[in-house]
């Protein structure tokens, strides 16, 4: 059975104020001849489709166009709801969209949805997992423990008999331990959302979303796609991609790549504002790119930005580099602070405005609180 794996669309997304939609209709229709050419039985789309829980009706009709595109085809398709999307409007439409092959994660009520496709081998059970936390599975689970994240996981896959022998494949949208992130990515400071990848044994198959770098954790078995394009500067090195995973019989599996190339790219420039000017220099680059310029004067330069916009129109960034921002204080870089832990950031403001390390009264009871709040839904669920 051949599965064509992409997640994290984001469609909508803006970067730097520039509203990428026109890049994603460009990579969504290469993406889709890639589909025509492959003619899987199944595209996985695991998560994150749209950039904001209400997507805006651009961004809808982008992507109302591109599944029919792709129901046009035959194709089975499995959409699950990511950490940026609404799970209700996502599972909008899903039973009616089912008799299309069209099937869309429901709001998650306990167990995981379950479609049964067939092969020359037999058949395979798709399960979809929309991105869940905690709080949401243990109210359907009171009498689960569920402290971490690992355990909403083990819980929500609970219901699931990995046992018999069957073929079966997940997608779910989650940050699995060891996966290498990026700053494009939603966050969660000392890792408190991290999965235990033990939890996810006895699948065939795991399409991974939320991380946007495409990579492997552990084995083939379980992977991250990536995004379909470079939603940060973080990302300028990564090679997008479209993953195609094959099931042969049980225990059979090959994964390969397809890559995807954006109708402009992430670039990074770096000199002087005349060295950036010189029609020698600007006359090799791809000026329609998307560009982060740093301008290493001394001197900062009148209208740098409105100047710089006439040969590079797609500036996204300007930054100097020169002695006086190196000597004008020093900000701890954003991946220093994400190694932390709430209650190791909250400790150093606690004495810098105290003077004095916090009890170990102070500490547990600022941990349990610390555990509540990540807890709480962000969209008030």
């Amino acid at each position: 059975m051949k599965l064509i794996h992409l997640s994290d669309l984001h469609i909508g997304k803006r970067l730097n104020e520039f509203s990428l939609l026109e890049d994603q209709i460009y990579i969504l229709d290469q993406i889709a001849r890639h589909i025509e050419d492959e003619r899987p039985d199944a595209v996985l789309i695991a998560g994150d489709v749209y950039d904001k829980s209400v997507p805006s009706a651009e961004a809808v009709q982008v992507f109302d166009d591109f599944l029919c595109r792709l129901a046009g085809l035959g194709l089975q398709v499995f959409v699950i709801s990511g950490n940026h999307d609404s799970p209700e409007r996502i599972a909008f439409g899903g039973r009616l969209m089912d008799r299309s092959g069209i099937h869309m994660s429901p709001v998650y009520r306990g167990t995981p949805k379950a479609v049964t496709l067939q092969d020359a081998h037999g058949e395979v059970d798709i399960y979809m997992l929309p991105f869940v936390k905690p709080a949401h599975v243990r109210h359907y689970a009171p009498d689960a423990d569920i402290e971490s994240y690992s355990d909403a996981i083990r819980a929500a896959l609970a219901p699931i008999d990995c046992t018999d022998g069957r073929r079966r494949v997940l997608i779910t949208h989650q940050f699995v331990t060891g996966a290498a992130r990026c700053e494009s990515e939603e966050l969660s400071v000392g890792g408190t959302d991290n999965v235990d990848a033990a939890a996810f044994d006895g699948f065939d198959y795991v399409a991974l979303g939320h991380i946007h770098s495409p990579q492997n954790i552990g084995s083939d078995r379980m992977r991250y796609c990536g995004t379909p394009l470079k939603y940060s500067f973080s990302e300028m090195t990564h090679h997008k991609s479209v993953t195609v995973a094959e099931l042969g019989k049980k225990g059979e599996l090959t994964v390969r790549t397809l890559p995807l190339t954006p109708m402009r790219d992430l670039r990074r420039l770096r000199g002087t504002f005349a060295q950036l000017t010189e029609p020698a220099f600007y006359g090799a680059q791809a000026r329609e790119d998307y560009f982060h310029i740093v301008l290493t004067d001394e001197e900062d330069i009148p209208n740098a930005l409105g100047r710089l916009r006439v040969i590079y129109p797609n500036l996204m960034k300007l930054d100097y580099d020169n002695t006086r921002t190196r000597t004008s204080g020093h900000v701890e870089g954003a991946e220093a602070v994400e190694q932390k832990s709430p209650l190791e950031l909250f400790g150093e403001l606690y004495e810098k405005q105290n003077n004095r390390t916090m009890s170990d009264e102070q500490a547990d009871f600022l941990q349990k609180l610390i555990e509540e709040i990540w807890e709480v839904d962000t969209c008030g669920r």
